[in-house]
């Protein structure tokens, strides 16, 4: 028979918060799966507005590079080490000779051109390319042998789209005004990359076209001469100009408030502000690493170096929202953390579905961001879309738990959650340690609300008079 004095100690299952916040975090990485289809549309919309921007851009003449003067002689030199070459043969060719001193000074006047949703950056440059030749020591890097036919010398420009052409070129030598005209000597060249730091940006490479005005008369052994090119050129996204002399001053100014600058040589001196720039390359022969004078693939060994200058959009929406889709699973995640704490704070549980709920709530304001900073730019749109979202998912807590309080709480940790995902889109070099910043903060607030939780979820029922551990007896 039982006594009656003792205790029976029953241990009795309760609902396991462990297994729900490892539910919780589960269903963070699932919500991935629409965040990836988030971010595949970006894709595609950011590469439809780059197509079109850059179809309006071609219609300006897209990325311009320009060329200034080099003197390109044609000649003749015998045929050597072909065996299949018939005896007395020569070879024919082009010889350019780069000027001893290139100063060249561009200003430009930006603009922004719309077609539709997309935009794009142009610009006018007006262009002033001087070039002092001295021919004292000339040719004498060419072929042996080879007969040069002075008669035939020209003064070469190039650009890589005439199509940008706002006046012809005119070329000043002396008080002599010549005007140039397609090259018969040289009339295309391919330089390879625009020298531009991002690939996808060179333009495919596009070559330069020649234009030139006859030197015969001008041009010879021992002479020297100034020559000077000026003209008014349209463009778009970015412009370049190859350093071409010996020794090369570059100034370009212009009232476009963010450039880019890229190339193979960086400004020596320049000034940014909201009413434009003004940048200064000063380029020494050692550092150019190109020959004076020789064949045309000196134009594309400059060309892979050109000093640029990129128009860039400062609010790129694309840009922003890809990277605040970056972030997507650190605030989804920080959003399902604020909801278990306030499900452990309270007698309320949230269902697995109500969590998915949240999360495509989290997942449509990446595209209420992206189709309204299509509209209104990135700011206005962020402010938009998070309003939105922060009010749903806090009306959504007061739902839930049918508490205002928690309602509010809600309102106002989402609110600081969606700040701190603005100040991360603004911040470029600390953007990372802010974000790391922000997710400690959170792991050591959910440490420390949770403290006093009973992960496990088992709770000791006695029937009778509570007991010490099994084991133990107390008589009545």
């Amino acid at each position: 028979m039982s006594d009656p004095a003792k205790t029976v100690t029953v241990r009795l299952p309760t609902r396991s918060m462990g297994a729900k916040l490892l539910v919780v975090c589960v269903l963070v990485l699932l919500m991935m799966i629409p965040a990836f289809f988030v971010s595949n549309l970006l894709g595609e919309r950011a590469g439809r507005a780059a197509e079109v921007t850059n179809e309006l851009g071609e219609l300006m003449g897209g990325r311009q590079t320009f060329s200034g003067p080099m003197l390109a002689v044609p000649y003749t030199a015998p045929a050597h080490n072909a065996a299949d070459t018939p005896a007395g043969s020569v070879v024919s060719g082009v010889y350019l000779i780069a000027p001893a001193q290139a100063d060249d000074v561009i200003k430009t006047a930006s603009e922004v051109r719309k077609r539709s949703l997309f935009r794009t950056s142009v610009y006018k440059a007006d262009l002033d390319l001087k070039a002092t030749f001295d021919l004292t020591d000339a040719t004498r890097l060419a072929p042996k042998d080879a007969v040069f036919d002075w008669t035939r010398a020209e003064m070469l420009v190039g650009v890589s789209d005439a199509r940008g052409a706002q006046s012809d070129i005119t070329l000043t030598i002396g008080d002599r005004k010549l005007q140039l005209a397609p090259a018969s000597t040289l009339s295309e060249q391919p330089i390879g990359g625009d020298g531009s730091s991002n690939p996808a940006a060179a333009g495919g490479g596009r070559p330069l076209h020649m234009f030139a005005a006859p030197m015969a008369g001008i041009a010879q052994p021992g002479a020297r001469f100034s020559a000077e090119a000026a003209f008014r050129f349209t463009g778009a996204q970015r412009l370049a100009v190859l350093a071409t002399g010996k020794t090369t001053q570059v100034k370009i100014s212009g009232d476009w408030p963010s450039p880019s600058f890229d190339g193979g040589f960086l400004p020596a001196h320049r000034e940014v502000s909201d009413h434009g720039f003004s940048a200064d390359w000063s380029i020494p022969f050692i550092a150019r690493g190109v020959p004076a004078e020789g064949f045309p693939d000196t134009l594309q060994r400059l060309g892979q170096n050109a000093l640029g200058v990129s128009f860039v959009e400062p609010a790129n929406p694309y840009q922003s929202v890809e990277r605040s889709v970056k972030y997507a699973l650190l605030f989804i995640g920080l959003v399902f953390l604020a909801y278990f704490i306030f499900e452990t704070l309270s007698d309320t549980r949230v269902h697995p579905a109500q969590y998915v709920l949240i999360g495509l709530a989290q997942t449509i304001f990446y595209l209420l961001l992206l189709s309204a900073a299509e509209r209104v730019g990135f700011d206005a749109g962020f402010l938009i879309a998070a309003m939105a979202t922060v009010g749903l998912i806090s009306v959504y807590a007061f739902w839930v738990f049918a508490s205002r309080v928690r309602g509010l709480q809600a309102f106002a940790a989402f609110s600081l959650l969606y700040g701190l995902i603005y100040v991360l889109m603004r911040l470029e070099d600390t953007a990372l340690l802010v974000g790391a910043v922000a997710s400690f903060a959170a792991i050591a607030a959910v440490m420390y609300f949770t403290r006093k939780i009973n992960w496990y979820g088992v709770t000791d029922s006695a029937v009778g008079r509570p007991t010490p551990p099994v084991g133990k007896t107390i008589h009545g």
